[in-house]
């Protein structure tokens, strides 16, 4: 679209920022928090860049106020944050801690009072150890416990926050944390990512329904895919088929239960030489299939693979860390290609047209089930200049063509309904610990002072006007 041309949004469009309760609230021994996955990952030498940590992160347990004035300052109308399960469970087990749950209740009242929607994922990643020491994902129980987790926090929490989400992207759960081992909590099995899978599966459903049995009418539960845009290296069949075979482990493995109540056939016969899924028992699939209110949506880059004929030289490029064990069970021989294009400090392709594309696939995948995109962004080595200030000009160009892309797809019939940008502000990383800065306000880690770079200003005038300003337009 020419940038000369108004690009604007429905009148009612979320304009929000997003984050994780591990990368930005620290306090990780306080009020009776215990150590979740991520902790006992983190302290583990060797699996944080600079051996980081998310003890402290951004502080984000005792300057909430201040994080969300400053929300309001910049015009966002919506945040999504994710519940520190071990801060309000802390065995993973039993009765809440109800000083967990009063700072979540503090926040979202703080949101309210500022005009803020608040947007509440269940689970980001950070699973209480003590059920990661039973087994974890790969055990069926940890699908059990989350459902009477989440029955907790909606109790708690539903008559002030309409807008829940379930899982955030539980591909990265699975196959990162059980398969590559390059996320908490470090395990290297493709059996075990496969079964996290179907029980992230089943914890959604599970979660789903318990949150059904709590919430007033009118809320509104869904769940975050970072389903991936993969394309073939070229039209070769054996390439059609590495392709197909991504697919079905990126996207299908999970919005096939979610959306269809069963998982491709394809899947089924690709991973066969690694398990039986005899772990599927009756009723799961029909649990998983659950009707949604909302899909969101997280996207970054596509993914572009061949047959392993093709395979380059060098580490994956698939753009999920450097590890010499695959997250790709049973495909671990397809060949991942650097796309083209100008690259984030992640590495990653920059190409809004994979967004647009994954919009309308789900628009088709998920008819009449409402859209948002609940992360996109990217990550600039950004400094403060001498004036104080930290001008990103990368970033705004990249927010204003995924923004774009988001308003195409409006215009061709998505119901889009929300955007939020990843992240608010910088924070720790995963793996990467304080080392990539996803941030639209920066963070001085040195001082944990936050600095709204010119990406912030850029997006808060989107969000105050519902208009995209111009790249030039600081």
């Amino acid at each position: 679209m020419p940038e000369s041309k108004t690009v604007a949004f429905p009148r009612d469009f979320l304009w929000g920022a997003a984050t994780s309760a591990y990368q930005i609230e620290g306090a990780v021994a306080e009020d009776g928090r215990t150590p979740s996955i991520w902790d006992t990952f983190s302290h583990t030498p060797g699996r944080i860049a600079g051996g980081d940590t998310g003890d402290i992160a951004v502080d984000h347990y005792h300057r909430y106020r201040d994080d969300v004035a400053l929300m309001a300052r910049l015009g966002l109308n919506a945040y999504r944050f994710s519940v520190s399960w071990p801060r309000v469970q802390p065995t993973g087990r039993g009765p809440a801690a109800q000083a967990g749950l009063d700072f979540y209740r503090r926040l979202v009242d703080e949101l309210l009072a500022h005009g803020i929607k608040p947007a509440l994922t269940l689970y980001h990643w950070d699973l209480p150890q003590e059920l990661e020491d039973a087994g974890g994902w790969p055990e069926r129980e940890t699908a059990l416990r989350f459902a009477e987790y989440a029955q907790l926090v909606g109790e708690a929490l539903g008559d002030r926050v309409q807008q829940w989400t379930t899982l955030n992207e539980p591909w990265c759960s699975a196959f990162l944390g059980y398969g590559s081992g390059v996320h908490a909590p470090g395990r290297t099995d493709p059996l075990a990512a496969l079964r996290a899978a179907h029980h992230l599966n089943l914890a959604h459903g599970l979660g789903v329904q318990a949150l059904r049995s709590v919430l007033p009418a009118g809320s509104s539960i869904g769940v975050s895919l970072n389903s991936q845009v993969v394309r073939p290296l070229s039209q070769d069949p054996a390439d059609l088929a590495a392709a197909r075979r991504i697919d079905d482990l990126a996207c299908g493995v999970f919005h096939g239960p979610m959306l269809h109540g069963a998982y491709p056939e394809t899947l089924l016969e690709a991973t066969r030489s690694v398990t039986d899924w005899s772990h599927v028992l009756d009723g799961d699939l029909r649990a998983a299939a659950q009707p949604l209110d909302a899909l969101g949506l997280n996207y970054y880059t596509p993914a572009l693979v061949s047959s392993p004929a093709t395979q380059p030289q060098g580490p994956r490029a698939d753009g999920h860390g450097d590890s010499p064990h695959s997250p790709w069970p049973g495909s671990e021989d397809v060949a991942f290609h650097q796309t083209p294009g100008e690259r984030t400090e992640m590495g990653w392709t920059i190409d809004p047209g994979g967004l647009y594309e994954l919009i309308m696939r789900y628009s088709r995948e998920a008819p009449g089930v409402p859209l948002y995109v609940t992360e996109n962004g990217a990550a600039y080595p950004d400094k403060v200049d001498d004036d104080g200030r930290v001008h990103d000009p990368e970033r705004i160009a990249y927010l204003h063509s995924h923004l774009s892309a988001v308003h195409r797809a409006v215009t061709d019939g998505a119901e889009v309904r929300g955007y939020y940008l990843w992240s608010l502000m910088d924070n720790f990383e995963w793996a990467y610990g304080y080392a990539k800065r996803f941030g639209a306000v920066y963070v001085d880690y040195a001082t944990l002072a936050r600095i709204p770079k010119s990406s912030a200003h850029w997006y808060g005038k989107a969000a105050r006007t519902g208009e995209l300003p111009p790249v030039e337009a600081v």
